[in-house]
C-alpha cells in the first residue's frame, strides 16, 4: 500500500496548508497500472533569480528503491518543453510503495521557452 514520506527538512519546514494540499493530492491520485514512478503536480512558481520552481508529490509505485541520481526532468505546458534539467538528489530516497513531496528548481539556463506557470507536468526521461 502506498505511503506518503516527508523528507526531514521539509517534515520540519512545511506550512499546515501546504501539508494539507499535499495529503490530499497524494490521497487523490490513482496508482497507474504500468508506470513505476510518477509526479502529481502541485505548483508552479519563478523564484526571484528567475529559476522554474515545481512542486509536487513524487510517487514510486515499485517494489524497488527509487533515488534521483543523474536523472533527466521535462517540464512541459500543454506538450510544449518548457525547461530541462539533469538532477542528482541525495535526499530524495523512496522506498517501495512511497510518494514523498518535492520542489525540483530548475535554473535559468534550463529554461528554453516562457512558462506559463498552469497545466504543467513533469517528466522523467531516464
Amino acid at each position: 500500500m502506498q505511503r506518503l514520506v516527508y523528507e526531514n527538512s521539509w517534515d520540519k519546514a512545511v506550512a499546515d496548508q501546504d501539508r494539507e494540499t499535499i495529503e490530499k493530492v497524494f490521497q487523490e491520485t490513482c496508482i497507474p497500472g504500468e508506470q513505476e514512478t510518477s509526479f502529481s503536480m502541485i505548483r508552479t512558481a519563478l523564484n526571484y533569480k528567475g529559476e522554474l520552481l515545481v512542486t509536487g508529490v513524487l510517487h514510486n509505485y515499485k517494489q524497488d528503491r527509487f533515488t534521483v541520481e543523474k536523472k533527466q526532468l521535462t517540464y512541459k505546458e500543454e506538450g510544449r518543453t518548457i525547461a530541462e534539467s539533469v538532477f542528482t538528489i541525495p535526499q530524495i530516497v523512496l522506498e517501495a510503495e512511497t510518494s514523498m513531496p518535492w520542489t525540483f528548481i530548475f535554473p535559468v539556463e534550463s529554461i528554453k521557452n516562457e512558462p506559463v506557470l498552469a497545466g504543467g507536468q513533469l517528466d522523467f526521461i531516464n
